[in-house]
């Protein structure tokens, strides 16, 4: 076929105008638009906890980390990762915040496969606790026997870390007390109510509910046996790592900047709280906060592996480092 000049400069239009139509079409299955990154996905759904984990995560958003990377996140407040799993595992969920307790509970039974992305949070003295209500005739650890206690999980963070405690104290954790889920939203009412003896809470909750009604810390869970464990940590399924690294990539450099702002600046933590919870401002300003890791260190959560074979909650040993996917530029 002949064409003519005009013929030529018409049919070169066309096809340039094809070329750049096709360079910026949208993908639905992607979940975004093809960017100068090359992205797999663009548009992420975080699930996280409603309480000072979750900090960074809300620093990134507010700040444009992740805009910066050309990734548009929006979250969920979950209340716990199996809550989710077939969100995760169909990718309508992208990233989860979960205990490292949960997530290693999880990987152990094969219900999911996970990668540990980013580390959120870790132990401090007088943040985590068994609360007991005002008036409470619960004095010691040994006087929780034939208590019920509450915990946003059975298989989590909370029973972990007050078991070798309880052990300590004389106690068999599976005989002695009974464990019951409360969540995290419930804990004070929970408490105040009398609907449970005592709960196992996180700060702000912690510092909400002595200054709301009076309830008393009975035990600090981050001492002596179980000094600074590692708490929480952002993870995704293996088959999501696999199929979007450059925007895993792109979460983690995000993440990694506020998370290092949380670890250097409290007031922008205590600043961003009261935005996604329900803690007023004048608690968070005072809240005991945990400690924020700048770095995923397979050594330090391994601690928690191996607590959990301790006491049970696995059956087999669990090599952290296999499970971590470090920073991609």
């Amino acid at each position: 076929m002949r064409f003519g000049a005009l013929g030529r400069t018409a049919l070169i239009g066309l096809v340039a105008t094809l070329v750049i139509t096709g360079c910026s079409s949208s993908d639905s299955k992607t979940g975004g638009t093809t960017n100068a990154n090359g992205l797999e996905k663009t548009d992420l759904l975080i699930g996280q906890y409603p309480g000072a984990d979750s900090a960074p995560l809300f620093i990134a958003m507010e700040r444009g980390f992740f805009k910066e990377q050309g990734l548009n996140v929006k979250q969920e407040a979950i209340q716990a990762p199996q809550a989710v799993l077939p969100k995760l595992g169909n990718g309508s969920m992208d990233v989860v915040l979960g205990s490292y307790a949960t997530i290693l509970s999880i990987q152990s039974s094969g219900l999911e496969k996970f990668k540990y992305i980013a580390d959120s949070y870790q132990g401090a003295p007088g943040a985590f606790g068994i609360m007991v209500a005002k008036n409470s005739p619960i004095k010691n650890v040994g006087d929780l026997k034939g208590k019920k206690i509450g915990v946003n999980a059975l298989v989590g963070l909370g029973v972990l870390t007050m078991n070798p405690h309880l052990k300590i104290a004389g106690l068999d954790p599976k005989t002695d007390v009974k464990y019951v889920v409360v969540p995290t939203t419930d804990w004070i009412t929970a408490l105040d109510k009398h609907s449970v003896d005592a709960v196992w809470m996180t700060d702000p909750y912690v510092s909400q509910a002595k200054n709301e009604v009076g309830a008393t810390m009975l035990l600090d869970t981050m001492s002596g046996p179980t000094e600074g464990l590692p708490i929480t940590g952002w993870a995704a399924t293996e088959k999501w790592v696999g199929k979007n690294p450059k925007t895993m990539a792109a979460f983690q450099r995000a993440m990694a900047k506020a998370q290092n702002v949380a670890a250097t600046d409290r007031s922008a933590v205590t600043k961003i709280l009261p935005t996604y919870t329900k803690i007023p401002a004048n608690v968070a300003a005072t809240i005991n906060l945990g400690n924020y890791p700048t770095s995923l260190n397979a050594q330090r959560i391994q601690r928690v592996a191996d607590l959990m074979l301790e006491y049970g909650f696995i059956q087999q040993k669990i090599d952290v480092a296999s499970m971590i996917v470090t920073s991609q530029g």
